[in-house]
This record gives structure tokens, C-alpha cells and sequence, in this order.
């Protein structure tokens, strides 16, 4: 056989091996992190809920995901481990960098209304005579012609 032909094959095998190998290592490094959790852990679910970790068992966690509201998740559905102090920061909306500048929600702070020109977009009577001596125009060219 020509190695030409066997060229494109052997590296699609090597690709394939290379990502197997990294899907592989991502999961090794979730399940440490699963294994990391105690209870009194904060964590944050794959569907975006925080919760603090009650109980671990095998395959499961008891989640508290609210104070006295317990649930019962598998331990896939954690999608992270949190430290202390940012699943307090996240949960209780602490904010520890107080030198950090202030984002407004919207741009309409960012400019003082004395050097904003609003356009007013409603029609006015001065558009409906507009609109009248555009059409006079048009009505004289067609006799014009």
C-alpha cells in the first residue's frame, strides 16, 4: 500500500485519540472536584442553583437550597464547588471590593441630559403640510408632462 493513502488516516486516529485523552482528563478533574465537597460546602448546580451541601453520600448529595428546604441531587448535577467566602458573596450579594467603580445598569448615566438632543419621532401637523405640498408637487409635474 502507498503510505500516501494511510497518511490521512493514521492523523484522523491521532486526533481522535488526542481528545479522547482530553474529554478523559476533564472528567478526572470533575469527579476531584465532586470529591472535594464536605458538608457546610457551598456549590452551584449544572442548572445554576447555589446550595449549601448537608449530607454526601456515594451518589448523591442532600442539598440545602434553602434554610430548612432540603433536596436530595446526584452528585453529576454539582457543577462547581465553591470557597466560603464567594458563596457568601453570591448567595448573600456581600460585596468585599468596595474600592471596585460602579457600573451603571444602563448608558443613559453615562451622559448629562443638558447635552442630549432628543429627537421627537411623532408626527406633528407641520409633517401632515409637508406631506400636502409634496403631493401638489407631484400632482403638478404629472400635468406638466
Amino acid at each position: 500500500m502507498d503510505i500516501g493513502l494511510l497518511l490521512p488516516f493514521i492523523i484522523l486516529i491521532g486526533a481522535m485519540l488526542l481528545m479522547t485523552r482530553s474529554a478523559k482528563k476533564k472528567q478526572q478533574q470533575a469527579a476531584q472536584m465532586r470529591d472535594r465537597m464536605e458538608p457546610g460546602t457551598g456549590i452551584r448546580t449544572i442548572g445554576g442553583m447555589y446550595a449549601l451541601v448537608k449530607e454526601v453520600h456515594s451518589d448523591t448529595v442532600l442539598l440545602e437550597v434553602a434554610p430548612g428546604v432540603h433536596a436530595v441531587y446526584a452528585k453529576n448535577a454539582v457543577g462547581a464547588v465553591l470557597e466560603a467566602d464567594e458563596y457568601e458573596r453570591i448567595v448573600n450579594g456581600e460585596d468585599h471590593d468596595a474600592d471596585a467603580p460602579v457600573v451603571p445598569d444602563d448608558a443613559s448615566s453615562l451622559v448629562s441630559d443638558g447635552g442630549v438632543d432628543k429627537t421627537d419621532l411623532s408626527k406633528t401637523d407641520s409633517s401632515a403640510d409637508d406631506a400636502e405640498t409634496g403631493d401638489a408637487k407631484r400632482k403638478g409635474d404629472t400635468d406638466s408632462k
